[in-house]
C-alpha cells in the first residue's frame, strides 16, 4: 500500500507574449521575462516576431501595447503592472526623487579618496574634503551640460539673476564646472575662488527666496533639466558648498600656498 501522497505540480506558470524581431527586441519584454523567472515562474515565452502579429495580437485583447503577462489565465498586463502584482516597487515618471543627488555624491566621495590615494597613498588625506566639493561641482557641472537649454529653462524659474538676464542661465554650467576642476588642480585661485562665491551666493540667496520665502514647489535644476529632485535643501547645499569653497581656497593659498 502506498502511503505517500500523490505527487502535484507545483509549478508557477506564466505566459508571456513579447516583440522579438529582426531590428527590435523589446526591452519591456526582457525584463518581464526575467522578473518572472526571479518570483518562480516558468514563463511560457511566445514572441511576436512582426508588426502584423503583434497588431493583432493587441486587436485581440484589447491592448494598446505589449509585453503582456497572463498568469492563470487572466491577464496581468505589462511591465509596470507585473512588478505591482508582485509588490513590487513602481516609480512614478513625474516622482520626485533624491536618486541622482546621491549618485552624484557618492561618487564624488569615493573619487576624493581615490585621489588621496594616487596623490599621497593614503585615502586619509586633509585635501580629501576640499577634493570631493570640487568634484561634486565638476560632476554638477556636467549634468547640466548634457542639455543647457532645458536647464536654464528650468533655472528661470527660480534664479533671481537669471530672470533679469536670461543668458546668466547657459553661462552658469560652464561657469560651474571651470570652477571645480580649477580647484581640484589648485590653478588660477584668483579666477576660481571669485567665480564660485558669485554663483554660489546668488543661488543660494535665489533657492532660499524661492522655497523659504515665497513656498513654491518648484523642481531643482541642480542635476540638469530633465530631473524630479525637489528645489529645497540639496540645491541650497550646492551653492553653500560653491561659497565655501569660494571663501576656503584663497585663504588655504595664503596660508598654505599651493
Amino acid at each position: 500500500m502506498n502511503l505517500m501522497s500523490p505527487s502535484r505540480d507545483t509549478t508557477k506558470k506564466a505566459v508571456l507574449y513579447r516583440m522579438v524581431m529582426e531590428a527590435h527586441v523589446c526591452p519591456y519584454g526582457l525584463k518581464s521575462k526575467d522578473l518572472l523567472e526571479r518570483e518562480g515562474f516558468t514563463v511560457e515565452d511566445h514572441w511576436l516576431e512582426t508588426r502584423e502579429a503583434t497588431d493583432a495580437f493587441k486587436a485581440e485583447h484589447d491592448v494598446a501595447t505589449t509585453p503582456q503577462t497572463f498568469i492563470d489565465g487572466a491577464r496581468v498586463g505589462g511591465y509596470t503592472e507585473l512588478r505591482e502584482h508582485f509588490g513590487r516597487a513602481v516609480t512614478s515618471k513625474d516622482e520626485t526623487t533624491y536618486q541622482p543627488v546621491i549618485a552624484i555624491f557618492s561618487v564624488a566621495a569615493l573619487m576624493a579618496l581615490a585621489f588621496g590615494y594616487a596623490a599621497e597613498g593614503t585615502v586619509l588625506t586633509g585635501r580629501a574634503i576640499e577634493w570631493f566639493f570640487a568634484i561634486s561641482m565638476c560632476l554638477l557641472g556636467i549634468q547640466k551640460l548634457q542639455d543647457v537649454e532645458s536647464f536654464s529653462t528650468m533655472f528661470l524659474n527660480y534664479d533671481l539673476l537669471a530672470k533679469r538676464w536670461v543668458r546668466y542661465g547657459k553661462i552658469y554650467p560652464f561657469a560651474e564646472t571651470l570652477a571645480g576642476v580649477l580647484m581640484i588642480a589648485g590653478a588660477l585661485t584668483w579666477l576660481s575662488a571669485p567665480i564660485a562665491l558669485v554663483i554660489g551666493t546668488i543661488g543660494a540667496v535665489s533657492v532660499f527666496t524661492a522655497v523659504y520665502v515665497q513656498k513654491r514647489e518648484l523642481k531643482c535644476a541642480c542635476v540638469g533639466g530633465g530631473s524630479n529632485v525637489p528645489l529645497g535643501f540639496v540645491s541650497l547645499t550646492e551653492n553653500l558648498v560653491m561659497i565655501g569653497m569660494g571663501l576656503w581656497m584663497p585663504i588655504r593659498m595664503m596660508v598654505w600656498g599651493g
